[in-house]
């Protein structure tokens, strides 16, 4: 199984020629299960074998890795490895998603802004001390990043997760931790600014983030729900500009996804 996975590993990244490094090993190891070089119920190689494979860091593989237990095409099992699924068994949640696709991006959004929107209501209600005092280090922490010219993806989607821990109920961190894949997309999406399919940063981000937060500092549920509201809706907004700018570009572009 190794063999076959290095014989097809050069020719198969040879045409990925604009896709970030992730994608690339994702849609590498995709075509190796569609076509069956790896089969339901195989074991991946190690992620050290992975690495030395495709010649990229282990963080890569990961997040590779990552994207297609997202879809559905891979499970771990703690303390084995990680295994390909069955194609019939491939119905579990969100398992339909592809990260490649924006369409895919705006149904999570639209599922986002239904339960988020409630959890800064609810936060804003419920949230301990503790809970608030992450909450304004997490968007200090967002605002450092954007001042310093940093990704804000880690620390955008810890702002979101402390929010939805401080609800007091469990299933909005799980909700959250079962479709981070599809919330925190890869940075090197916002690059390229200004040409077609390329989606723009979101410069006013830390102002609705700090709307989100005052309000549930404030202890004030129904403008935390407006802030988180029109927080999503203008990702939202931006991501089916994109979508349209893909359809209407006569040519491939480059672009990706960010959250």
């Amino acid at each position: 199984m190794r063999d076959l996975m290095e014989q097809d590993a050069d020719n198969d990244l040879v045409d990925l020629v604009g896709q970030s490094l992730v994608n690339q090993i994702a849609t590498s190891l995709r075509r190796d299960i569609e076509r069956g070089t790896v089969k339901p119920g195989d074991k991946l190689p190690s992620e050290n074998e992975l690495t030395r494979l495709h010649s990229v860091s282990r963080a890569v593989i990961r997040e590779a890795v990552a994207v297609l237990r997202f879809e559905g095409m891979l499970e771990a099992r703690r303390g084995v490895g990680v295994f390909v699924t069955d194609a019939e068994q491939r119905g579990a949640p969100f398992s339909g998603l592809s990260l490649e696709r924006i369409s895919s991006v705006i149904e999570l959004l639209e599922l986002r802004a239904a339960c988020e929107t409630e959890a800064a209501g609810l936060a804003a209600g419920r949230r301990s001390p503790a809970q608030l005092e992450t909450i304004l280090d997490l968007h200090r922490k967002v605002g450092e990043n954007l001042e310093n010219g940093l990704s804000t993806r880690d620390a955008d989607f810890a702002l979101h997760m402390a929010i939805a821990e401080a609800t007091q109920n469990r299933r909005f961190p799980e909700l959250l931790r079962l479709i981070k894949p599809g919330i925190i997309m890869d940075r090197d999406l916002q690059q390229g600014q200004g040409q077609p399919g390329t989606l723009l940063p979101n410069l006013h981000l830390q102002e609705e983030h700090g709307r989100i937060v005052h309000a549930i500092f404030a202890g004030k549920p129904a403008e935390a729900r407006e802030a988180m509201q029109a927080h999503l809706e203008g990702s939202l907004s931006r991501y089916k500009t994109l979508l349209i700018e893909r359809v209407s570009s006569p040519g491939p572009t480059q672009s990706k996804v960010s959250g």
